[in-house]
């Protein structure tokens, strides 16, 4: 028999004991809850890209450049939000390639920034026609972006691959083509910290000689040069290199979790990556990206307090265009680097570029102005479910 005393000390055991059962679930518990750290995502622009991509199929995604944070992926299909077509789908990037293009030809001396090059309407060289838009010509490279000429893209790429007496053969010269635009986070996954991302395509020289089993020349693969043929991109590589373009050189890993102390990213999130293009070339690529908002395709975004700097795409499949859009704002000390896709949007000032639009006045003004949230309203009215001819 225990008397009251014994009682006490055994009833404190069991209070002790019951103390640091609960102390112990309780920190399994804070672990699991904690063992994800915080998302990048802004909820404003979530529920903003989200609103205007009803009825939509494709996805926005936007980026801090100076961090990597992710901080807008907003997916939308017929069978609803799907993060494949962010990271893991592949398209062709239509002319949103044409300032890594405009990088490359300026870092290896096969353009200046006032190289000017006559466009009459399109590309003609024997039975191939490229149509072009009508746009004043001749144009420098800058005001080759702005308008986005096909003729002086075509023609300078061609050149590129064409020009043996620089790099030796024409495999020589895609390689080094596509080691510039590797380094720009194209070509394979960025890495980012999702399941399931895969990377576009920016073909080499094995292949080609797979796919054009009867050999191959510039002509057959100039089509690269304006974005279509051998050359995908996955929007997320698209809103990055617009990152690279920002930082004029470099990029972060995108991810999608926050660094804390106590879930710290892995080095490689924290790790500047730096592109081939030497720094100062640059200058000539952006101002071209400010040319098109301020006088060329992308005037939908011009008149902000901001400068925008931006490259639209018109990319053509089976049926009506699909819409894109690349850039950052402000022009200097950059704040966000976005893309936009829309599947069958039409032409990249159609549906991209205001939703880009839209997006960078939310995180930059925190709020949309009356015209904004007017264009708002018009965009979450459009449905492109179904190719519409």
């Amino acid at each position: 028999m225990y008397n009251s005393s014994n009682n006490k000390i055994v009833m404190s055991f069991r209070t002790v004991m019951m103390t640091l059962m609960l102390l112990t679930v309780g920190n399994i518990y804070a672990q699991e809850f904690y063992q994800e750290p915080p998302l990048t995502f802004r909820p404003l622009l979530q529920q903003l890209g989200t609103e205007l991509m009803q009825g939509k199929k494709g996805s926005i995604v936007a980026i801090d450049p100076a961090t990597g944070d992710v901080l807008c992926m907003v997916t939308n299909s017929p069978e609803g939000p799907n993060d494949a077509l962010a990271i893991s789908t592949a398209y062709a990037p239509g002319s949103t390639i044409k300032p890594a293009q405009a990088l490359t030809f300026l870092s290896e001396g096969l353009v200046k920034a006032d190289t000017k090059i006559a466009c009459y309407r399109g590309f003609r060289d024997g039975n191939i026609m490229v149509k072009c838009h009508p746009h004043y010509s001749p144009e420098t490279l800058t005001g080759a972006l702005a308008v986005s000429c096909n003729t002086w893209f075509l023609k300078s790429y061609l050149s590129m691959i064409s020009n043996t007496h620089k790099y030796g053969s024409k495999e020589n010269a895609v390689t080094v083509w596509r080691d510039y635009l590797v380094s720009m986070g194209l070509g394979g996954p960025l890495g980012v910290d999702m399941a399931g991302e895969k990377g576009g395509l920016v073909a080499n020289v094995n292949y080609l000689a797979r796919r054009y089993k009867s050999g191959w020349n510039a002509k057959t693969i100039m089509w690269a040069g304006m974005g279509q043929g051998d050359i995908t991109v996955t929007p997320l590589q698209l809103c990055n290199l617009a990152a690279s373009i920002a930082n004029r050189g470099f990029f972060f890993t995108p991810h999608i979790h926050k660094n804390v102390d106590w879930a710290p990213l892995p080095s490689r999130f924290l790790t500047p990556r730096q592109t081939k293009v030497p720094s100062w070339v640059y200058a000539a690529v952006i101002d071209g990206m400010h040319l098109a908002v301020t006088k060329g395709t992308a005037t939908v975004l011009k008149g902000t307090s901001y400068p925008v700097c931006g490259k639209t795409g018109t990319i053509e499949n089976a049926g009506r265009d699909h819409s894109a859009f690349m850039g950052f704002a402000p022009m200097n000390e950059p704040k966000i680097a976005i893309a936009v896709y829309v599947e069958h949007g039409g032409f990249g000032a159609d549906a991209a570029a205001p939703i880009a639009g839209l997006i960078m006045e939310k995180y930059l003004k925190g709020k949309l102005s009356p015209k904004s949230q007017a264009m708002a309203k018009r965009l979450e009215r459009i449905t492109q479910w179904e190719d519409k001819t």
